[in-house]
């Protein structure tokens, strides 16, 4: 494996995380890059013969239905894309000998806990979409292949749609916005969870040409440290204040909007009904990862001023 790149398939090429992951990965192997045109994640046998075709040795897979809300209404779709198809992923891992990267969310907590989520927290998802990413977690986990998941927070990118691009959107359309103020986590960066993504298979690369392992579940490098991350940003912050440094960068940019930062007005969870519940608490304790990898991660703030100008520039 380490004579030749590494081949490395990427589900979910054209969405934030995706589209990310084929700049950060490419210099470490030959990248094969799908969406749901070419790989239908509701589809068990689209997603087998997509990795028999491709026949990769690293499978890693960002694409996940996170439409919160709507999933609330679309429990079987959520339950296929966000829970089965990272099974059927890590299956054809286990059997290949290939490793297998999976993304999951802060939304497998209740968000009740006072501090830092850690690895070793129970999770205890309250919406149908946090269910689901616990599913796919469990499932990779009991595959028996060789794994990384890494579980992320509120993810904002340059590319796909998010939060910044509707605070941007409704900020040039209203003198007025409500923003909830009482649910806190870290925005982190599409980019710097795909950047982070290659540090770790960089490593796994450099680990499997020393031993000459293949680095499946049974012939794995023994001294890689597989298992769960919480991968996010530095801080804290919650939506509203979030809300307010979009809106005051891009202004600062020269975009004309007729909102102001502080026109927008802070509200509770409790005032903002949504179909999916959310707890208070999404932060999540990033130290296994940044210990073990020997990682420092940035303040939210400047990966977030980052995605903003290119954001900005491509408007």
């Amino acid at each position: 494996m380490s004579a030749q790149p590494a081949r490395i398939l990427i589900t979910g090429c054209n969405g934030q995380v995706g589209f990310e992951l084929r700049r950060a990965l490419a210099p470490l192997g030959t990248i094969t890059a799908v969406d749901v045109g070419d790989c239908d994640l509701g589809d068990e046998a689209a997603v087998r013969r997509t990795v028999r075709e491709v026949a990769p040795q690293i499978i890693v897979n960002p694409a996940a239905y996170t439409a919160v809300d709507r999933a609330e209404s679309e429990p079987e779709l959520v339950q296929a894309i966000n829970a089965r198809a990272p099974q059927i992923f890590a299956e054809e891992a286990a059997r290949t000998g290939a490793l297998m990267v999976q993304y999951s969310t802060d939304y497998v907590f209740d968000g009740s806990k006072n501090g830092f989520h850690t690895e070793i927290d129970q999770p205890n998802p309250i919406n149908a979409y946090g269910r689901s990413k616990l599913a796919g977690e469990r499932a990779v986990a009991a595959s028996g292949a060789a794994y990384l998941t890494l579980r992320t927070s509120w993810v904002i990118g340059a590319h796909g749609a998010n939060f910044a691009k509707t605070i941007l959107r409704l900020a040039a359309q209203r003198d007025r916005l409500q923003v909830v103020a009482d649910q806190w986590g870290a925005p982190t960066s599409a980019a710097l969870v795909a950047d982070v993504t290659a540090q770790l298979l960089g490593r796994y690369l450099r680990t499997v040409g020393a031993t000459g392992a293949r680095g499946g579940a049974n012939a794995g490098p023994s001294d890689f440290p597989f298992g769960l991350y919480h991968l996010a940003a530095g801080r804290e912050t919650n939506w509203h204040e979030l809300a307010q440094t979009v809106v005051g960068a891009a202004r600062a940019a020269g975009r004309e909007l007729r909102l102001a930062p502080e026109a927008i007005a802070a509200i509770t969870t409790a005032q903002y009904p949504a179909a999916a519940r959310r707890g208070p608490n999404s932060r999540l304790d990033t130290s296994a990862l940044r210990s073990t990898f020997g990682l420092v991660l940035p303040d939210w703030r400047v990966g977030i001023a980052q995605v903003l100008e290119q954001i900005l520039e491509a408007a």
